[in-house]
């Protein structure tokens, strides 16, 4: 219903030269200031129409914010009608927006949006939010699973006379990143005259790669630079079976340590 207010904002006539002739509104909020006879001047407001806004008999829906999914726009939706699938996840099949929107009300639940582009479109009764965290779970557990899956590549730099104690620390850091189910990098840094030991760096790297044996595969290697690699890659099976029987001897000395407690 439309509401008029008038503001002065100095003496008045309550005569004016020209009667107000009837006003057809085409906006929701508006001014209109009309000057009178004296310098007195008038603001006049009018405010009408529902605030839901639409065609006479369509659902009440909320304006949309900046927070709101396209899932639940339906001012984009044209068609009348939508296809139907309720929160059992049966086909209902072709019904009115107003219906739809009734059975969802009904429901306590939300009327999502599926396929906007379906002739007709096709929406769905579901908990909205809940569904959202579904999703968003399933997301966080496939990168989980892919980062699991993923490979990591270390490197290992060693000189072509590294001393006996060097050598075994870079050892045991491989096996540890192989089980682990990385890539291991080997390299062997040649600077200048060092380019005369050559045979010695590629010995090293293949002394190197036997003392890893099966729990790991040669992928790639360059013995013609100055800089001589292997890349490694982890044997799942072996490392697997190694991982295993870790936990089996840590089995029984948890349950010692049980028992005398």
């Amino acid at each position: 219903m439309a509401g008029l207010a008038a503001t002065c904002h100095q003496p008045y006539k309550t005569h004016l030269d020209k009667p107000l002739k009837p006003l057809k509104f085409h906006f929701r909020i508006f001014s209109l200031r009309y000057p009178s006879t004296s310098a007195a001047t008038f603001t006049i407001s009018a405010r009408y129409g529902r605030s839901g806004g639409g065609a006479v008999g369509a659902p009440f829906r909320k304006p949309k914010t900046v927070d709101d999914d396209e899932a639940l726009d339906f001012s984009s939706i044209t068609s009348n009608s939508v296809r139907l699938i309720d929160q059992q996840q049966k086909m209902v099949g072709i019904v009115s927006q107003a219906q739809a929107f009734q059975m969802a009300e009904e429901a306590q639940l939300d009327l999502v949006i599926l396929s906007p582009d379906a002739d007709p479109p096709v929406v769905r009764i579901m908990d909205y939010n809940k569904y959202k965290y579904e999703q968003q779970k399933k997301k966080r557990d496939q990168q989980k699973k892919s980062a699991a899956s993923r490979m990591d590549l270390k490197e290992l730099k060693m000189g072509y006379n590294i001393d006996v104690h060097d050598y075994s620390v870079r050892l045991k850091a491989a096996q540890k990143f192989l089980k682990d189910g990385d890539k291991v990098k080997v390299i062997v840094n040649l600077k200048g005259r060092e380019n005369e030991f050559r045979n010695n760096a590629i010995e090293l790297i293949r002394r190197f790669q036997n003392d890893i044996g099966e729990l790991a595969a040669e992928e790639a290697k360059n013995f013609r630079d100055r800089n001589i690699f292997i890349i490694l890659i982890p044997n799942k099976a072996v490392a697997q079976k190694s991982q295993d029987q870790s936990k089996k001897k840590d089995a029984p000395a948890e349950t010692e340590v049980s028992a005398s407690v």
